[in-house]
């Protein structure tokens, strides 16, 4: 197996999709603005439209509410924001509610003070305190403005799926606004805003086999919607200015495609990442597996392994052809404590590995998995066995 690499780092980015550089080099070929009224910028205009029907699909939206940003990043903080609009009029949310375990772009409150930002706790397993969060809600002082809840589906480093049908019946009851970052679930569970999942849906095209730098805001009702991040020649119906990136556009609908196709294919990659636990559980006995008490999304293993710092042992799977992480790949490359697990109560001193894999994910790469971890375990042994005897 020397020379050979497996990519086991899906929700970091996942792999471009054939059909996603396909769409893209077609749409290098159109010069054209999407905006202009020429035969050329109609050709454009097309591409971009294809590609709003084909992420609503995704999600069972509205094509007319599909909003296109340059990531996720840009979508959370065009949200969460205290100032909203409706029609001619203002609306204000006086304060944000996220999870302690939530992915930083919502954690870190967007563009709110820091001092209208509530945390909501979670369990042993990620999943949000609800009884925290209707209590919370309940005492929300509505004369201020209304409450705006932001919470992801699925956690990118544990997997676990939260209960947003729960959710959104208590911010419902309570006249708040619901955001969800959808980033990570979708494509890897079925999501239908018609049926009332949310009030904003927030998507990233690289996570489901797209090009980076493109994402979205789907919404159930565009009566409402913030007051827009970036200002310009009124694109994307005003909501983001600037002229749209075509290219990746229209690689973000071709990804969206071949996602909806993958979806009818989802117990394969469980079954395929269920193989990966068992290999660690076999050569490392005392590992933990994070978030088995709760719905996961199929793909994602999230584990530590006693006396194997996570940082040490990323490294040695790299250099035996393994790209995973060690935790969430969402800062720059830095590694360190995950905020996660301390939201879940193991402290921050706990390192975790995570392993993400898509349908392209194959027996090569688990057995290159499994010799990569049996010879760092071995090693681990070796160097206890060492310490012992030094110490006797």
């Amino acid at each position: 197996m020397a020379g050979m690499r497996a990519y086991l780092d899906y929700n970091a980015s996942a792999p471009l999709l054939a059909a996603a550089r396909e769409a893209m080099v077609v749409a290098l070929d159109v010069a054209a603005n999407p905006s202009s009224v020429h035969a050329e910028g109609r050709a454009a205009r097309r591409l971009i439209e294809t590609a709003r029907r084909d992420v609503a699909a995704l999600v069972n939206a509205k094509a007319a509410h599909v909003v296109f940003t340059s990531g996720a990043t840009e979508a959370a903080s065009t949200l969460l924001t205290p100032d909203w609009r409706m029609g001619r009029g203002t609306v204000r949310m006086s304060r944000l509610y996220v999870s302690e375990a939530d992915h930083p772009c919502l954690l870190n409150g967007g563009r709110f003070p820091a001092a209208q930002v509530t945390r909501i706790g979670v369990d042993a397993n990620g999943v949000a305190d609800l009884d925290a969060l209707a209590a919370a809600l309940g005492g929300h002082d509505k004369a201020q403005g209304l409450p705006l809840v932001a919470i992801h589906a699925a956690n990118n480093e544990t997997g676990v799926i939260q209960p947003i049908d729960r959710i959104a019946e208590i911010v419902k009851a309570a006249g708040g606004i619901l955001v969800v970052d959808a980033v990570q679930a979708a494509g890897r569970i079925s999501i239908d805003m018609s049926a009332g999942y949310a009030d904003y849906l927030i998507l990233s095209s690289h996570k489901i086999g797209g090009p980076k730098g493109v994402g979205a805001i789907i919404v159930a009702s565009d009566l409402m919607m913030p007051k827009p991040l970036i200002n310009g020649g009124g694109q994307e119906k005003g909501h983001r200015g600037g002229t749209e990136n075509l290219p990746a556009i229209a690689g973000f609908g071709a990804a969206v495609r071949d996602a909806l196709i993958g979806l009818q294919a989802i117990d394969a990659v469980r079954n395929r990442r269920d193989e990966i636990e068992a290999t660690v559980k076999t050569l490392a006995p005392d590992a933990e597996i994070f978030g088995t008490g709760a719905p996961r999304l199929a793909n994602t293993s999230f584990f530590a392994i006693a006396g194997i710092k996570a940082e040490t042992a990323q490294i040695a799977f790299d250099l035996a052809g393994i790209a995973l992480s060690a935790g969430s790949a969402c800062s720059s490359g830095k590694v360190g404590p995950s905020h996660v697990l301390k939201a879940m109560g193991y402290g921050d001193s706990l390192g975790a590995l995570r392993v993400s894999i898509g349908a392209a994910t194959g027996a090569e790469d688990v057995e290159l998995f499994r010799a990569a971890l049996a010879s760092i375990t071995a090693r681990q042994l070796g160097k206890a066995k060492a310490e012992e005897e030094r110490a006797a």
